[in-house]
């Protein structure tokens, strides 16, 4: 009897225009590879490797005890919305009002619904390169059209006023900006910021998307700025898109939030009360311990990864044909390998590509990266260094051992 079936499956058009995620096919293969006995450096995983902070957690075991393992609000409970309210207003001196703020199972999801809230067939959503890889396959999903804007090593891979000037057509419906960004941890500046909101003045039906999930993770002293403070007056044009997952290593509990216009939350509270109904009540619980509380967590986790980002920068410099990119802020390296383009493993191989590249390193060296064609730009790759020290500094000898092995 055959154990083949025959499957009545039939995809919707939109899956066509959208791939797997190169962060989660890269963890996937690393595990594979890990069970198949190989030790791997997995240098992928974009999430903390700090557990979440007691408080928090006794926070969540509290609000078991007391039963509120119910629905909640649409758009989280009272609670947690003037937490994130209050956050909001420490981080970045912006007050909102209760209506302004929306709840999700995470930023990502949080963005997604934005996107089916506001764009159309055809709407164009500028996304500068290099970006977190699920943006242009979001606005894919939503029937929109993802332009993407290459920066420049001069411009510190950050989008300026007369690039954005150049890319506006009448199609423009959203610029998506990521500050500190993954994976290149650019930081906006006020000034920066300053010089695109005068070109967004001229464009009043443009708004932005604002990732700010790094926003504390910042090396530079202070949270990194965001438009919506240094440019006040168009604060009801820009959606501020953060959570708990990255600054306070939350990534399971899947809480994250937006604040922004109070129509377009509300489009935003509409879609998921059709979806998800509400985020997970307990994770709210512990995601406003996280906000309210000490931010003791914060304080003393950024020194580390600053540490950490040294060593990877000044390690993956001293390697021919590489060359790092010190980030700002959240904790990634984003490395240009356009140096070992052309050269030729021990077993004759030409690299060709940066994909051909992060496979030398796994292959040979052990070392699990995310080649730079998935951020949409090439020749580059991206490192993580939310791992120890240890860990950073062993894959980096294997690295330079697998490049010192080219010809």
């Amino acid at each position: 009897m055959s154990d083949t079936v025959t499957s009545s499956f039939r995809g919707a058009e939109r899956l066509a225009r959208i791939a797997p995620s190169p962060s989660t096919a890269a963890a996937a293969r690393v595990r594979e590879l890990k069970a198949a006995g190989r030790r791997i450096f997995d240098l992928t995983v974009g999430e903390p490797d700090f557990d979440t902070p007691d408080h928090v957690k006794e926070a969540a075991i509290a609000a078991i005890r007391r039963g509120e393992t119910k629905y909640t609000p649409v758009n989280g409970t009272p609670r947690l919305r003037e937490a994130i309210r209050g956050s909001l207003l420490r981080t970045h001196g912006i007050e909102y009002s209760d209506s302004e703020i929306t709840v999700g199972g995470g930023g990502k999801q949080v963005i997604f619904l934005a996107l089916m809230a506001t764009v159309d067939a055809g709407d164009e959503v500028l996304i500068p390169a290099p970006y977190w890889v699920s943006y242009p396959d979001m606005v894919r999903a939503n029937d929109g059209r993802p332009v993407i804007l290459p920066t420049s090593a001069d411009a510190g891979y950050k989008l300026t006023a007369d690039e954005l000037e150049a890319a506006i057509t009448d199609r423009t419906t959203w610029l998506i900006l990521n500050s500190p960004g993954n994976p290149s941890g650019a930081v906006y500046t006020a000034e920066d910021l300053s010089a695109l909101a005068e070109v967004l003045r001229r464009h009043p039906a443009v708004s932005v998307l604002s990732d700010e999930i790094y926003s504390e993770i910042s090396f530079t002293g202070a949270p990194a700025p965001s438009l919506a403070s240094v440019a006040p007056d168009l604060r009801h044009r820009v959606l501020v898109v953060s959570g708990v997952s990255k600054s306070f290593a939350m990534t399971g509990w899947r809480l994250g939030y937006a604040a922004g216009d109070p129509s377009l939350v509300g489009a935003i509270n509409t879609l998921q009360s059709q979806t998800s109904s509400c985020p997970s009540s307990i994770s709210q619980a512990a995601a406003a311990a996280a906000l309210e509380g000490p931010q003791d967590f914060i304080a003393e986790t950024v020194p580390v990864y600053r540490e950490r980002r040294d060593v990877a920068v000044a390690g993956l410099a001293a390697i021919d044909g590489l060359r790092p990119i010190a980030p700002d802020g959240a904790f990634y390296v984003y490395v240009d390998c356009a140096g070992l383009i052309g050269k030729t493993t021990a077993d004759g191989r030409t690299l060709e590509s940066d994909q051909d590249v992060t496979l030398h390193l796994l292959e040979h060296a052990g070392v699990a990266v995310i080649q730079g064609s998935g951020y949409g730009q090439s020749p580059f790759f991206r490192i993580s260094f939310a791992t120890d020290t240890g860990t950073i500094t062993a894959a980096l000898a294997a690295i330079g051992a697998a490049v010192g092995d080219l010809r």
